[in-house]
């Protein structure tokens, strides 16, 4: 279950660093992971976000 959302994560973060960052660049990994680190936070936020405004 980890294993399917971590992939789908790190899929996204590929994808947005694609646009910024050639795919054969020694750096891409390093870009791909932070990109994936912003996607998880703003996932994470819309959820909180959510969640709160439910409660209210």
């Amino acid at each position: 279950m980890i294993n399917l959302v971590v992939r789908i994560v790190l899929a996204a973060g590929g994808s947005l660093a694609a646009l910024f960052v050639a795919q054969d660049s020694p750096n891409f990994g390093v870009v791909q992971g932070m990109l994936s680190t912003v996607v998880l936070v703003c996932v994470v936020g819309i959820i909180v976000l959510w969640r709160w405004k439910k409660e209210e």
